[in-house]
C-alpha cells in the first residue's frame, strides 16, 4: 500500500477560477481519510487529480514517495470506484470484475483467483453469473468495489458511492466498507458531502470549503475542538447554535452580552477573552449542550418552542428566545407541544467563542 501526499496543489480552470487552492494533505500508508464539505467545495475535483481524470494547475503529488502528477492515470497503481458504478450491463459480476485484468492480459487463473477472493470478502459468490440490472443497488455498489480490488491498487479512490443508496442501505454499506478496509489494510481516499459518512469511516476528515482546506483532523478533535466557524456549523447533527453578542467585563467577571439581552453567566476569564472585550464575538454550542438538565455550570433562558421533530428516545426543540432560534436536544420522556415556553440551560462546559471578523475559534 502507499502513502499520498498532496503538496500545494491547485486547480484553475479560467483565469482567477480555481477550483482548488494551495491544498496540502499527508495520507498515511493504510489510512482510511475522507474529503468532506459542501457542494462545489473541491473535494470531487480533488480526488479526480489524485486520480489522473483532472490535470493539475500546480504543486506536486506523491504515491508511495514517486511524484505521479505527470503520469497517466492507469500507471498510477490507483482504483477508483464511481457514483454511478459504471459496470457495464451486458457482462455478468464475473466478466465486469474480471474486465480490467482482461485488458492487462492477466493470465486466466489469475483472474479467476482474484475475481472469486474478491467476491468471497464482499459475499458475491452467488451473483457471479448476474447482470447489474438483475441486482440491487447495494450489490451494484458492491460489484463496483470488488471491480476496483481485484486490480490490487496501492490507494482505493472512492467518489460520493453512497449517494444513490436510500438510508437503510447507505448505513449497510458504511459498515461493509469500514470492514473492508480493515480486512485489506490499504488506504483509502474517500469523498462525500454527508457529514455523518465521514465521522464513521474516516481516520482523518479534510473538511474543505470554497476549494479550500479549513481543517484535517480525527473525527472527534473536529467535533469538539473545531478550528472556526465553518467546522463547527459543518461537523455534527443538527448544526452548532450560534448566536451574536460582544463580552462585557463587570467587576472582575466576563459576560457575553446578546444584541439585545445579557444572557445571565459568567465566562471564565482567560486571557484570550480579555482581549475581546466589548467586541463583537459569535458564541457557539451544539445542541445536546443546551436543553432542560441542570448542568454543574449553566447559563438560563425562557423561549418558545416553534418547532419539534421526535426521534424515538429524543426530540429536537427549535426554540426562540434569543436573537436566532436555537436547537435543543432532549430527551423524549416528556413531551412538548407547539407554542410551550420553556427554560433552557446551556453547558458553559461545552460553549465556543468566535472571532465575528475572521471567524476563527478564540475559546
Amino acid at each position: 500500500m502507499a502513502e499520498v501526499k498532496l503538496i500545494n496543489i491547485e486547480k484553475e480552470y479560467e483565469v482567477g477560477v480555481k477550483a482548488v487552492t494551495n491544498l496540502n494533505l499527508s495520507i498515511k500508508d493504510k489510512e482510511f481519510v475522507v474529503l468532506v464539505g459542501p457542494s462545489g467545495c473541491g473535494k470531487s475535483t480533488t480526488l479526480r487529480m489524485i486520480a489522473g481524470l483532472e490535470e493539475i494547475s500546480s504543486g506536486e503529488l506523491y504515491i508511495d514517495e514517486k511524484e505521479v502528477s505527470q503520469l497517466h492515470p492507469k500507471l498510477r497503481e490507483i482504483a477508483m470506484v464511481f457514483q454511478n458504478y459504471a459496470l457495464y450491463p451486458h457482462m455478468t459480476v464475473y466478466d465486469n470484475m474480471a474486465f480490467g485484468l482482461k485488458i492487462k492480459h492477466v493470465k486466466k487463473e489469475e483472474i479467476k483467483e482474484r475475481v472469486m477472493a474478491a467476491a468471497k470478502i464482499l459475499e458475491l459468490e452467488k451473483l457471479l453469473t448476474k447482470r447489474p440490472g438483475e441486482m440491487s443497488g447495494g450489490q451494484r455498489q458492491r460489484v463496483a468495489i470488488g471491480r476496483a480490488i481485484v486490480r490490487k491498487p496501492k490507494v482505493f479512490l472512492f467518489d460520493e458511492p453512497l449517494s444513490n443508496l436510500d438510508a437503510k442501505l447507505r448505513g449497510q454499506m458504511r459498515t461493509e466498507i469500514a470492514k473492508l478496509h480493515k480486512s485489506l489494510k490499504t488506504t483509502i481516499i474517500y469523498v462525500t458531502h454527508d457529514q455523518v459518512e465521514a465521522m464513521t469511516l474516516g481516520d482523518r476528515i479534510a473538511v474543505l470549503n470554497k476549494g479550500k482546506l479549513e481543517q484535517y483532523d480525527t473525527p472527534m478533535n473536529l467535533y469538539n475542538h473545531p478550528t472556526n466557524k465553518f467546522v463547527a456549523g459543518f461537523i455534527g447533527t443538527p448544526p452548532m447554535n450560534f448566536v451574536e453578542g460582544k463580552i462585557a467585563k463587570e467587576d472582575d467577571n466576563l459576560f457575553f452580552v446578546e444584541d439585545h439581552k445579557k444572557l445571565n453567566f459568567e465566562i471564565n476569564t482567560s486571557s484570550v477573552l480579555l482581549k475581546y472585550e466589548n467586541k463583537k464575538v459569535i458564541l457557539g454550542f451544539r445542541a445536546e449542550a443546551v436543553g432542560i438538565q441542570k448542568f454543574s455550570k449553566v447559563s438560563s433562558f425562557k423561549g418558545k418552542i416553534e418547532s419539534l421533530e421526535i426521534l424515538g428516545a429524543e426530540q429536537y426543540l427549535t426554540v426562540s428566545g434569543l436573537d436566532n432560534l436555537i436547537i435543543s436536544k432532549v430527551s423524549a420522556d416528556k413531551m412538548y407541544q407547539l407554542n410551550d415556553t420553556i427554560t433552557l440551560n446551556i453547558n458553559l462546559d461545552k460553549i465556543y467563542f468566535f472571532d465575528k471578523k475572521t471567524e476563527k475559534c478564540i475559546h
